[in-house]
């Protein structure tokens, strides 16, 4: 039978190993870059410089992915298996090329080639790997799952936001059982099983056969032809309300586990960051599930937005974060706020693609979202940055003493600072919420 048009053998069985399990593959390896926070510091001591510096790799990072999802989008648009065969490529290297230089750094302290070659290898190298990685599959899955696009890429954007709990253990054994030298050897571990993971992705990844891809001028039309199909404030919206999604989302879970250890879970610390992942990836998979049920998507942003404005203004006005320590009831709603911050921040990435494909229609939208992921690119440059400033200038630093595996720590905290970055928060979801209201208009599925 034609594998397009069997629905109960050939089309069901396609559409999971030619998308779903593809997109499964390069965005759970992809989705790694997350767990940089695991062992920035230990990268930091190797190689002999402070864990700030260290932490602007994770930046570049971000913002390449988004740049290069940007600017290569019109390749994604065209080839899907150049696309990801790039992504491949380039991920594993700029993984094993970041080994390599903390095994140089490791050997001549305080390197700045050692350094700069980390910040080229994992942010700008690994960079173009998530970017063209990221995009690949997006619009597969929706050609695929024409009738429930946002359980499509919610899945495989649940897989992006997963990675970090599925790779964290897997991460930390092979810390432990290493040895000396153990963080280089991991990453030169992890580039070869990412690059099998991927490649078996790349491989498999396949549009329907019975998909037109508009080919001449009055088929497709130019990025800017597309946007302009609709008041220009529209798309100005989306890219709004998507950049302050990421930069609050990043700016609080940046600081979670400090805030963990303000309120007295500083031996819990590892479970509870682990649950923060389930709700990313759960509310990357619910929330676009959930969109495919209403008949104009930007209600879920409208219900991300009054959620974290509502969760946020209770623990500001509760000063949950400063007091949660001595109320049992105010660290449950300070919890309450960095998962539902968690969900909506993962509900946002999974939703854009399915929510630019109502307004503009399936044509360029490869290219439409690589441009919108830019959003993603400035916002990795901000949110933990403006963060960061804001705990170290405002606020007073406490040095908390905490029991973990019967072994007591020391950690220095900044309660005051963590509760005044709420403050830049809700200024910014209260923006983003305008800007659903005000400039994105309703739009009819295509």
């Amino acid at each position: 039978m034609n594998e397009t048009t069997n629905k109960t053998g050939g089309l069901c069985e396609n559409k999971w190993i030619r998308a779903a399990i593809p997109a499964l593959l390069l965005h759970c390896s992809i989705g790694t870059v997350y767990c940089w926070s695991l062992f920035s510091q230990e990268v930091a001591d190797y190689i002999g410089f402070s864990k700030g510096a260290i932490e602007w790799a994770f930046s570049f990072a971000i913002f390449f992915l988004g740049m290069s999802a940007a600017f290569l989008g019109n390749i994604v648009e065209k080839d899907i298996h150049k696309s990801s065969l790039i992504a491949t490529i380039c991920f594993a290297l700029g993984m094993a090329l970041t080994g390599f230089f903390i095994w140089y750094g490791g050997n001549n302290k305080g390197s700045i080639v050692a350094l700069i070659g980390i910040y080229v290898s994992y942010g700008f190298i690994m960079g173009i790997g998530l970017g063209t990685g990221y995009l690949s599959p997006v619009k597969t899955l929706m050609l695929w799952f024409k009738d429930r696009k946002g359980l499509a890429t919610g899945l495989a954007v649940a897989g992006f936001g997963a990675a970090k709990a599925i790779a964290s253990p897997i991460m930390t054994a092979l810390l432990s059982g290493l040895g000396e030298g153990g963080i280089w050897k991991m990453f030169l571990i992890l580039s070869i099983a990412y690059f099998i993971m991927m490649f078996v992705g790349h491989l498999l990844l396949a549009k329907p056969k019975d998909w037109h891809e508009p080919q001449n001028k009055e088929e497709k039309q130019g990025i800017l032809q597309t946007i302009k199909s609709k008041p220009v404030s529209n798309y100005i919206g989306i890219w709004l309300m998507f950049y302050i999604n990421i930069t609050c989302g990043l700016a609080l879970i940046s600081q979670e586990k400090m805030i963990f250890k303000c309120l007295g879970f500083a031996a819990y610390a590892g479970i509870l960051s682990t649950v923060s992942a389930i709700f990313n990836a759960g509310g990357r998979l619910g929330f676009s599930s959930w969109g495919d049920t209403m008949k104009d998507r930007n209600t879920i942003y409208k219900i991300i937005f009054i959620l974290s404005i509502v969760f946020t203004a209770i623990v500001m006005i509760t000063s949950g974060i400063v007091e949660g320590s001595d109320n049992i009831l105010l660290a449950i709603l300070v919890l309450a706020l960095v998962y539902v911050v968690n969900a909506g921040y993962g509900g946002g990435f999974s939703n854009v693609p399915t929510l630019l494909s109502d307004h503009y229609g399936m044509g360029s939208i490869s290219a439409i979202h690589g441009i919108t992921l830019s959003a993603w690119a400035f916002a990795g440059l901000t949110g933990n940055q403006a963060a960061a400033f804001i705990v170290k200038h405002f606020g007073k630093e406490e040095v908390i003493t905490y029991v973990e595996n019967g072994v007591e720590h020391v950690a220095t905290v900044n309660p005051t600072g963590y509760q005044n970055v709420l403050i830049f928060t809700l200024v910014l979801y209260v923006i983003a919420f305008l800007a659903c209201l005000i400039l994105v208009k309703p739009a009819e599925k295509k």
